[in-house]
């Protein structure tokens, strides 16, 4: 089974960037559907955005335009890129995999599960 280690959180200014790394290990995540999560204090955990392994990405509408997914296959690694931060934008952000064929926000959906990297931005 996969294992998934997060890296690359901290703290930003609004306005800032940051780039999430989700590093897998023991398989190879080609052949997973990979998502990125979040979790604010207080709050249920919600998806930010879902691949298929293939081109098909979807994203929460709060995240749109802002935040890219992409993978490397190569590198066994998934990565969340987040621009245009917003102090909403603050939580614990996980990543998640699941073996299936369809895009899925839903964390009910998702089998395997890093421990998460805290990202802050401030005002």
């Amino acid at each position: 089974q996969v294992q998934l280690v997060e890296s690359g959180g901290g703290s930003a200014q609004a306005g800032g960037s940051l780039r999430l790394s989700c590093t897998a290990s023991g398989d190879t995540i080609s052949g997973y559907l990979m998502a990125w999560f979040r979790q604010a204090p207080g709050k249920e955990r919600e998806g930010v955005a879902a691949d298929d392994s293939g081109t098909g990405i979807s994203y929460a509408e709060s995240v749109k335009g802002r935040f890219t997914l992409s993978r490397d296959n190569a590198k066994n690694t998934l990565y969340l890129q987040m621009n245009s931060l917003k102090p909403e934008d603050t939580a614990m952000y996980y990543c998640a995999a699941r073996r299936g064929r369809y895009v899925s926000l839903l964390s009910v959906s998702y089998t395997y599960w890093g421990q998460g990297t805290q990202v802050t931005v401030s005002s």
